[in-house]
């Protein structure tokens, strides 16, 4: 896998790995594979590590440089020598698998009828496309625990609210142009909610509060009580 990157100085004590400036499924495993890889070497200086959709922010403990004169060209010149010509690592080596239930339209999605109408499709086609793809979560953003997934069919691609709700409930499942997500606490929000999971998606007791991460793969699976269907 090519994961060649810029450099950028992010303030006084950070750089950010750029690989491209698209939501592009491609450049999101570069990003995550040379996050994966920075990780596991654990140079003296690294601080932290936050992966996007196409950018890497590494943050620099500037002490570990106590000698130097350029403690950020000194990790910039480490970066470039371990990383810019490639990593040979499978990306997905690490991440985890989920399948996720949620239940669509009506009171739970009810947005899903007018993404139906926008895409020109029945609502039953929305839940069918939406559930027959394996997402990647590109980022964590928004609200702790908010994941950004990539990969949607991009006919159900849909602006958000002109204007924002004042309340979506936590576990609401939308659709934002190309990008779908799942809100982790009740709050304002702006995309389109076409249902809803009981799923926790951020847990502070939690070893790892955020119940999904970066580079995970979700599936969502149609949970919908429907008439007529078995209890």
């Amino acid at each position: 896998m090519s994961a060649r990157f810029t450099v950028e100085t992010l303030g006084e004590d950070a750089l950010m790995l750029r690989f491209g400036y698209a939501i592009d499924l491609t450049i999101n495993r570069c990003v995550h594979a040379c996050a994966e890889a920075v990780n596991r070497h654990r140079p003296a200086w690294l601080l932290d590590i936050v992966p996007a959709f196409s950018t890497l922010a590494v943050s620099i403990d500037l002490d570990a440089f106590a000698h130097s004169a350029s403690p950020l060209l000194d990790a910039r010149r480490w970066l470039e020598a371990h990383f810019l010509d490639g990593i040979a690592d499978d990306p997905a080596a690490s991440a985890g698998r989920h399948e996720i239930s949620v239940h669509y339209g009506g009171e739970f999605g009810p947005d899903l009828d007018a993404v139906a109408r926008h895409a020109q499709l029945s609502a039953a086609e929305i839940i069918q496309r939406h559930t027959s793809v394996d997402y990647r979560v590109g980022m964590l953003g928004f609200a702790a625990g908010f994941p950004y997934l990539i990969g949607m069919d991009p006919r159900l691609s849909m602006p958000r609210h002109a204007t924002p709700r004042t309340r979506v409930a936590a576990g609401s499942v939308g659709i934002a142009a190309t990008q779908t997500g799942i809100y982790p606490h009740s709050g304002p929000g702006g995309w389109q909610i076409i249902g809803h999971t009981a799923a926790i998606l951020f847990d502070a007791d939690r070893e790892y509060p955020a119940l999904l991460k970066p580079n995970d793969s979700v599936r969502f699976i149609d949970a919908t009580e429907r008439p007529g269907s078995s209890p």
